[in-house]
């Protein structure tokens, strides 16, 4: 009976997941944490990409030809 133990890890599976979800869900640390780290990784991403503008713009001066 390979399908009746398959269909019993599913419904643990579902049962386990819906208590992770939901214990997370509601605990104040996960999302203070979640919160910081949301933070963060938008910093980041703002971040590079002022360097990566930066970048282009300093490739770009280097690349065009200088009149003298």
């Amino acid at each position: 009976m390979a399908g009746g133990g398959n269909f019993m890890n599913r419904v643990i599976s579902y049962l386990v997941n819906e208590l992770v979800v939901n214990g997370l869900a509601n605990s104040r640390t996960f999302q203070r944490f979640a919160v910081r780290t949301s933070k963060r990784m938008e910093d980041i991403s703002t971040f590079a990409a002022k360097k990566r503008q930066q970048m282009k713009d300093l490739t770009k001066n280097f690349e065009s030809p200088k009149d003298q």
